[in-house]
């Protein structure tokens, strides 16, 4: 069973057309990650789903049902923001409660729904803390535990690991890909993070300027991107664009190879300067130019490679991906 479904939806603030012609459909138990640069339009997407602001023209059907009239409080959502937003003056178990009780659930219900939550997300000793005795990573498990108690049909998270330090974001996106596991439930989140896109979705839709790019699993996006955007997006570091003259004598295309698909070779095609090298233990990042072109080779392993080295690296013809002048892949 189709979970959400967007037919031609289309936003405008003012003279600003911030989404234009969005279509796709999220399956039953999907985890959905919208991507893209900052100001692309996915958070105002998010936002159109749960109804904090109404589509300009176009669909919007949850379970089946047009939504676009339906307030954000009945359309069966729960959504977890980037700020967590939670109630300071209230405690845990207060925070995850108080939409419960606005509903009438019955106590029973609540106490179940909140223990179940609770032991899920690991909170069992937290729930008489408020947010103010709380860390960051703690903060956000309650801000899920929320959502979660809600039994929506539809989870909206928003950035919700932005604001979390590295080590913390990796493990809350660990714990949000386990929740979806146990949960089964349909998951539409928000990042800017491509890493948490691949690691996150079953599918990922990637957004450029308001406009959908490219739909498909990580891998199919990763594998077979649509244009130089979507391959330049996914993958880090990301892949490297070249003019395919380097290589080629007298071609206008474009040429893109990833990094983990250069290797050093004596009498490989590209000869480069190297400026940088990042050692990274398990990998080694070498960071040179050819012909004024910035490019990135990354090496598994350790190598003793210093900046001011001249290298020669090939790559293999399969592993290269060849763009039009528009950016279109050929």
């Amino acid at each position: 069973m189709t979970a959400l479904t967007l037919k031609d939806v289309n936003k405008s603030f003012g003279e600003v057309h911030v989404l234009k012609d969005i279509n796709m459909e999220v399956e039953e138990g999907e985890f959905v990650v919208f991507v893209g640069p900052s100001g692309c339009g996915k958070s105002t997407l998010l936002r159109v789903i749960a109804g904090l602001e109404d589509a300009t023209s176009g669909e919007v059907r949850i379970g089946g049902e047009v939504v676009n009239m339906t307030p954000p409080s009945k359309r069966g959502i729960a959504m977890v923001f980037q700020s967590y937003a939670l109630y300071p003056h209230l405690n845990v178990r207060g925070n995850m409660t108080l939409a419960l009780k606005q509903e009438g659930q019955s106590k029973a219900v609540i106490e179940e729904r909140v223990q179940k939550a609770s032991k899920m997300l690991n909170l069992e000793a937290y729930l008489d803390r408020f947010p103010s005795e709380l860390s960051g990573g703690q903060r956000q498990r309650v801000a899920i535990g929320r959502a979660i108690v809600r039994e929506p049909k539809l989870f909206l998270f928003d950035e919700p690991l932005s604001n979390l330090d590295a080590a913390l974001r990796m493990n809350t996106r660990l714990e949000i890909a386990a929740l979806h596991r146990q949960l089964g439930a349909t998951m539409v989140y928000v990042t800017h993070d491509q890493t948490e896109a691949m690691t996150l979705a079953d599918k990922i839709v990637v957004l450029r300027d308001g406009r959908v790019e490219q739909i498909g699993s990580p891998m199919e996006l990763y594998n077979n991107p649509a244009n130089q955007f979507v391959a330049g997006f996914l993958g880090s570091p990301s892949m490297n664009f070249l003019p395919a003259g380097i290589v080629h004598e007298g071609d206008s295309r474009t040429l893109g190879v990833r990094p983990e698909d250069l290797f050093i070779a004596g009498d490989g095609p590209l000869a480069v300067r190297v400026s940088h090298v990042e050692k990274l233990g398990g990998d080694t990042n070498v960071v040179g130019e050819v012909r004024d072109q910035q490019i990135t080779a990354r090496l598994f392993g350790q190598h003793a490679i210093e900046p001011g080295q001249e290298l020669r690296f090939g790559f293999k013809p399969e592993a290269a991906y060849h763009f039009d002048s528009a950016g279109a892949r050929l």
